[in-house]
C-alpha cells in the first residue's frame, strides 16, 4: 500500500460497519487500460527507508484513521487464516505476519515484485523458514501449484491497475497455489459502493493521483461479483471503505 507522500458459508455475507461521511463519487477520475508502467508504479514507493515508517503510516495512520479499518480486525483475519505453509502476497512490511503467534519454523512463501520488500519481510520473519519469489501477481506464479494451504493478499488489490474486471486475474493466480479446502484471504481499499470520509476521499484522489493506488473503479459490487464467480464458499465484510474477504479453495 502506498503511503500519502509523493468458517466459510455459501454466498457472501456482506457487512458494512458505520462510517462518520458518505460522500460523493462524481469527483472520482475514471480508469483507463493499465501498462506495465501502472502495474511496477503501484509498488513502487516501497523503498528500504519508506519500508521503516510503513507499520506507523499504514496500521497506524491510514488504516484506522482514513479507511477505518481498526487493526485489530486485520490482525484478526491473519490470525484465523493462516496455515503451516502460508503464501503472502504483496507483503509491505511483513507487519500482520510477524504480530502472528505462529510456531519458530513455520513455513512461509513471500511474493512480491518489489525486491525491496521481500529482503525486508524476509529478515524480519528469520525466526521462519522463508522462501521468497518475485513475479507479477497478474500472472502466473512461478510457483508449484496446489502447494500452500492459505494465501493472502493483503492491501494490495487497490495498487494493481485496472478495474477488477481486469485485476480479479489475481485470484485465479493465487488460488492455483492454494491446496483444496484451503484459504484465500485478504483485504482491500474500495472507492464505490461502500462509506468514504471526506479526508479518505481527498486520501484516494493523491494515491490515484500519484498512481500509487489504482483503486478507482473498485466497488463492492464488483468485488462481490469477481470471489462469486470463483469460489462458491466465501466471505465479504466491510469496515469503512476497507473490504476484507475469506474464500475455500475448491
Amino acid at each position: 500500500m502506498a503511503t500519502l507522500f509523493p468458517a466459510m458459508r455459501r454466498a457472501a455475507r456482506i457487512r458494512v460497519t458505520p462510517s462518520t461521511v458518505s460522500t460523493s463519487e462524481d469527483s472520482l477520475p475514471m480508469a483507463v487500460t493499465p501498462t506495465s508502467a501502472d502495474v511496477k508504479a503501484g509498488q513502487a514507493s516501497y523503498t528500504p527507508i519508506s519500508l521503516r515508517f510503513y507499520d506507523a503510516m499504514v496500521y497506524g495512520l491510514t488504516c484506522p484513521v482514513f479507511w477505518k479499518v481498526p487493526r485489530r480486525e486485520l490482525l484478526r483475519l491473519y490470525r484465523r487464516n493462516v496455515s503451516t505453509e502460508h503464501l503472502d502476497i504483496g507483503v509491505g512490511s511483513g507487519y500482520l505476519l510477524h504480530h502472528t503467534p505462529l510456531p519458530v519454523g513455520q513455513r512461509i512463501t513471500l511474493f512480491d515484485m518489489n525486491p525491496h520488500c521481500l529482503e525486508y519481510v524476509s529478515r524480519r520473519l528469520g525466526r521462519h523458514d522463508v522462501a521468497t519469489c518475485r513475479g507479477n501477481v497478474l500472472e502466473p506464479f512461478p510457483l508449484p501449484q496446489r502447494s500452500h494451504d492459505s494465501a493472502a493478499l493483503n492491501l494490495m488489490l487497490h495498487c494493481v491497475p485496472g478495474d477488477f474486471g481486469y485485476k480479479g486475474v489475481a485470484f485465479d493466480n493465487a488460488a492455483a497455489c492454494v491446496r483444496p479446502g484451503g484459504t484465500l484471504f485478504g483485504s482491500t481499499v474500495l472507492s464505490r459502493g461502500v462509506p468514504v470520509t471526506r479526508r479518505a476521499r481527498l486520501a484516494l484522489n493523491r494515491l490515484n493521483a500519484v498512481k500509487g493506488f489504482n483503486n478507482t473503479e473498485d466497488s463492492l459490487a464488483d468485488l462481490d461479483r469477481e470471489l462469486g464467480k470463483r469460489f462458491s464458499e466465501y466471505k465479504l465484510t466491510v469496515h469503512g471503505c476497507t473490504a476484507l474477504f475469506e474464500a475455500t479453495v475448491e
